[in-house]
């Protein structure tokens, strides 16, 4: 299984560190265990913000970072090694562990942080969190810095400046490493196989949860732990409702099925979307929304570059739907007039993309200064036009209701243009067709 090597947290936290103020401090919990229900727990899985500093996998710890200390810059406060908790729960690291494996120069356990943090946070100047982001470790930070403001008297010295952690440190993340690139290749691979292997199990008189069913085996098989996010399979009218997550209609020949799904590795995500038809043929009219939706796709591809600003893939998306859905009758007017006036909306309603990365809407501005972003290498995004005409759209024909189709795509920006990292799923309508009678022919 590919991973983040760890040399990359160490140069990570060096960099960060370089763009900390001098006599500063940075303090980052680890993401709490979610509850699902009375005593079980959701499968626990890191913050990105501390999986990204420090690829300490477990709760209930602690990252400090401490530019120019004497004695190490990096301290971690986890759990200590305990043989009875770790016969139920798993091993783990300990300070050991923690120093060994994981790269801290210190490591304390966590019992002690109200011992050992105020000292190491007295005589700071600055220091850096992730404000409200995690509420009750902002109360727990506020109580240690009570502690050295209380001995004020004695000579201690409270810091007297409080930053976000995140302006620093999302503009990091933004720009992906060949390492990070790796991951979330391997991350695209698996999912791809995913949304292949769903394509050939299609059938009419299945449900949409047999499909994801088939998603999460390829994921799991794969060595993913967890989908990226809740997977989107959603035939029919259910197309059109962009975040659907109920999984459960039956499959009806003549509907098409929209799948946005993927898996996650070491904590990066992949995104892919793919409409096909659950006969495995393509009606006159969902072929012709299909074939427009990816044109606009294949401009958005050209738009992305160095150089070139994060709005110009949408705004080409934007011009080949309004222009195809006047061609198609489903809009009348001027082009020019339907985009100033958003008439697309009313078929398109979202952006064409997003920021990808350790969270699936990643991290990152989109505007600086009150400008697009300028795309620059190493920044990876999703390209995801769509078409959703809803069933109870009485402006158009009734042959076109009902019909929702998303491709959607993840990509590297690279020095000449940008990678795919998704192509291993068909998406022209002719592959998509020839796959799914492959199935079939085998099934038989």
């Amino acid at each position: 299984m590919i991973h983040i090597p760890k040399a990359e947290y160490s140069r990570r936290r060096k960099a960060l560190m370089a763009q900390m103020e001098p006599n500063s401090i940075a303090i980052l919990p680890a993401a709490a265990v979610a509850i699902r229900n009375r005593d079980v727990e959701h499968v626990y899985r890191q913050d990105s913000d501390f999986q990204y500093l420090s690829g300490f996998p477990e709760p209930q710890a602690v990252l400090v970072l401490m530019p120019g200390r004497i004695h190490g810059e990096y301290i971690l406060f986890c759990r200590e090694r305990n043989a009875e908790r770790e016969l139920w729960d798993g091993l783990r690291a300990g300070q050991e562990g923690a120093i060994r494996d994981f790269g801290a120069d210190d490591a304390f356990p966590i019992t002690d942080i109200d011992d050992i943090l105020p000292g190491l946070i007295e005589g700071r100047d600055r220091v850096y969190s992730a404000m409200g982001s995690n509420p009750e470790f902002d109360r727990h930070l506020m109580e240690w810095i009570n502690v050295i403001r209380s001995k004020a008297n004695l000579g201690a010295q409270p810091p007297n400046e409080f930053v976000a952690l995140d302006h620093l440190l999302h503009d990091m993340r933004l720009y992906k490493s060949a390492a990070e690139v790796k991951v979330m290749r391997e991350a695209a691979r698996i999912s791809a196989q995913a949304h292949v292997r769903a394509m050939q199990a299609c059938r009419a008189g299945l449900h949409e949860f047999s499909l994801e069913a088939e998603l999460d085996y390829e994921f799991r098989k794969g060595g993913a732990k967890m989908p990226a996010y809740g997977s989107i399979v959603a035939a029919g009218r259910n197309s059109c409702i962009l975040h659907y997550q109920q999984n459960d209609a039956l499959l009806k020949d003549g509907d098409l099925v929209l799948i946005d799904a993927g898996c996650e590795i070491d904590c990066y995500a992949s995104d892919i979307t793919r409409t096909f038809p659950v006969s495995g043929k393509y009606s006159a009219e969902q072929k012709a929304i299909y074939e427009l939706v990816l044109a606009s796709q294949q401009a958005a591809f050209a738009e992305i570059a160095p150089d070139k600003h994060w709005n110009q893939a949408h705004e080409a998306t934007v011009r080949v739907i309004t222009a195809g859905l006047v061609e198609l009758g489903l809009l009348q007017g001027e082009v020019d007039e339907l985009i100033a006036g958003e008439a697309y909306k009313a078929f398109y309603m979202h952006r064409a993309g997003h920021w990808l990365g350790m969270d699936v809407h990643d991290v990152g501005e989109y505007k600086v200064g009150g400008e697009w972003r300028v795309l620059e290498v190493g920044m990876a995004l999703t390209v995801e036009p769509g078409i959703y005409i809803a069933p109870d759209n009485q402006n158009v024909a009734k042959k076109w209701r009902g019909i929702g189709v998303r491709i959607e795509d993840d990509v590297v920006v690279t020095k000449n243009g940008c990678e795919v990292l998704t192509g291993g799923v068909p998406k022209t309508v002719a592959d998509i067709e020839a796959l799914m009678a492959a199935a079939r022919t085998q099934a038989a």
